[in-house]
């Protein structure tokens, strides 16, 4: 299993609200270690998107502002679209893969975005690989504790894609419509993960465990095994519970590896 990341990651700088969750000091170091810890993942790094990337799955308008009013933001977004590129580019040739990526993408969708999000990462990554001809159909599950309606809405237009949200109002309802849904998803040639850690129980959600993101990451494999080609990537979203991030996104790795 590879890990995408870059060192520019670590950078908070790139926000300029102070509220903003995804851009906290230090996020991404107590993942990245417990990645690297782990000694069996291979840690690679990514280039930034193109702008031509970008605007397939944003108009003109909004990722112009970005460029001209925030380029800090503009080059870290930029850099976390790439590294869901490459992970969905490795994914089709069969390497499972996480992008620890920020700032997240799955709140943002094609004229704005919200929610500590930018540029929508997972769904311009499956776009270049259709309109290369790549792939024709997609599954997106979005494990956030918020609803990816910036994926939905950049996706809408493409009937071969479909985006499922977790819900649940505790873990085991939570995991139980997930197993159901995976029983009856479509065959596709991609699955595509938005891996959001803050429905953990000492964050935002305060339901799932740690070994909850196991099992999340094991069922999703056990969809992509069942698809015949195992073809899957994941891509950071929340996660705001600092010291125990890493150990939840090592959990759900894994599972999905």
């Amino acid at each position: 299993m590879r890990v995408i990341f870059h060192e520019d990651f670590h950078q908070s700088f790139y926000s300029e609200d102070e509220f903003d969750n995804g851009a906290a000091e230090g996020r991404l170091v107590n993942l990245i270690n417990a990645l690297r810890d782990e000694g069996r993942y291979e840690i690679v790094i990514p280039a930034a998107a193109t702008r031509v990337d970008l605007l397939r799955a944003h108009t003109e308008a909004h990722v112009s502002a970005i460029e001209q009013n925030k380029p800090r933001l503009y080059a870290m977004a930029a850099l976390a679209a790439g590294g869901a590129i490459f992970a969905s580019d490795l994914a089709l040739i069969g390497e499972p893969t996480f992008a620890c990526v920020r700032p997240p993408g799955h709140h943002a969708s094609r004229a704005q975005a919200w929610g500590h999000c930018t540029f929508s990462n997972v769904a311009l990554a499956l776009l270049r690989l259709r309109d290369a001809g790549q792939i024709n159909s997609a599954f997106v599950v979005d494990f956030d504790q918020h609803t990816g309606d910036g994926t939905k809405d950049v996706l809408r237009g493409w009937p071969g894609a479909t985006v499922y949200n977790t819900y649940g109002n505790s873990a085991a309802e939570l995991l139980q419509n997930l197993e159901d849904r995976l029983k009856t998803a479509p065959q596709v040639d991609l699955l595509a993960v938005s891996a959001g850690f803050d429905a953990y129980i000492h964050d935002l959600g305060g339901k799932l465990s740690t070994e909850d993101f196991f099992t999340i990451g094991r069922l999703l494999q056990g969809y992509a095994i069942r698809l015949g080609h195992q073809r899957r990537f994941a891509v950071l979203e929340g996660g705001y519970y600092l010291p125990d991030l890493g150990k939840n996104a090592l959990a759900f790795c894994r599972g999905f590896e």
